[in-house]
């Protein structure tokens, strides 16, 4: 039996969240609104301090670790490496990271600080992002991770880490791995942009080593130039369980021949970006346990809408998610 459910390997982003009345402030400080503006840590810690009588929420964040987090919290097994700096944001990723999943394959370097996202939310739900990539993008070999793949019967990863050196050789380092001992490898497209950019290596993943792949509408027509009914068809052609999200009106699952129409759980929005996230946690969850894909799909949009009624990417109302998982199992 394995010893981890899932594993996941990313980019280690501290998350922090503000919420602001009005606009005012994002125009002021000259922000393209809803938009990831990339800065450097000083600019970063400029905006935060100028911001932080607001309140600032911190968590541990990007993609992959919202993903495994919300896995933990459901009551999954799980692990997650990425990297982060020796300094104090380094240390609250590594403590939010364990309440969530109680186990870490975190990497420390006093080269780089932490990388972190600052998100400004907009009275409707909308996130404007200053990102600090930091040590989150330096990782110099996979380390002891390399075990916990080997012992893990997922592992999840995004295309943000195909985005440039060295995390590309990273990812396809645990790919390599997982696919040597036969374990069932995901990943998530993660934008349109980042598809645009690493539409090759994607197709190779794809084509080649993927068991389970979520993407959206926008992502399916930047991958195939399809539409989301079609991008699924073409990818389960490949791809053992296709996952197409397609908003307000749920999303469309493909595996073994078979597509299943999933609908949402209809909630009033106070932030929608680890929506996605959220949905692959609920869906990975119930494969990790054996269940078939329209059940997962469900937990998946159960998940989904927890996050997006709450501020932050992963929702830690443990009741709520047990709640979730026990409703999509009935």
């Amino acid at each position: 039996m394995s010893h981890f459910e899932a594993v996941g390997l990313g980019n280690a982003i501290m998350d922090a969240l503000v919420r602001v009345p009005d606009d005012s402030v994002i125009a002021r400080l000259g922000f393209p609104r809803g938009q990831m503006t990339p800065v450097d840590d000083v600019q970063w810690q400029e905006v935060h301090d100028e911001l932080k009588h607001l309140g600032v929420e911190m968590a541990a964040g990007g993609s992959c670790a919202n993903t495994i987090a919300a896995m933990g919290l459901m009551g999954a097994n799980v692990c997650y490496s990425g990297r982060i700096g020796e300094d104090a944001l380094g240390r609250a990723y590594t403590e939010s990271l364990k309440s969530a999943c109680g186990h870490h394959a975190l990497q420390r370097t006093p080269e780089h600080a932490t990388g972190k996202c600052l998100s400004i939310i907009s009275a409707d739900a909308e996130r404007t992002m200053l990102t600090d990539l930091g040590a989150s993008v330096t990782m110099p070999g996979l380390g002891s991770f390399d075990q916990q793949i080997r012992s893990a019967g997922i592992l999840h990863v995004t295309g943000y880490l195909l985005l440039g050196e060295p995390m590309a050789s990273r990812c396809m380092e645990a790919i390599a791995v997982a696919n040597q001992e036969e374990i069932k490898i995901s990943i998530d497209l993660a934008d349109p942009f980042v598809v645009h950019a690493c539409l090759e290596e994607m197709m190779h993943i794809l084509e080649e080593f993927a068991s389970v792949v979520f993407l959206n509408a926008d992502e399916a027509h930047a991958l195939l130039g399809v539409g989301p009914e079609e991008a699924a068809k073409r990818l389960s052609e490949d791809v053992e369980h296709v996952v197409v999200k397609i908003g307000k009106k749920g999303s469309i699952v493909c595996h073994g021949g078979q597509t299943h129409r999933i609908g949402i759980y209809p909630t009033t929005a106070l932030d929608t970006t680890g929506a996605g996230d959220a949905y692959a946690a609920g869906y990975l969850y119930g494969l990790s346990q054996g269940w078939e894909p329209r059940r997962c799909g469900d937990l998946g949009s159960r998940v989904a809408s927890l996050t997006v009624g709450q501020v932050g990417a992963v929702c830690r109302d443990t009741a709520a998610l047990m709640a979730a998982v026990a409703a999509a199992r009935a």
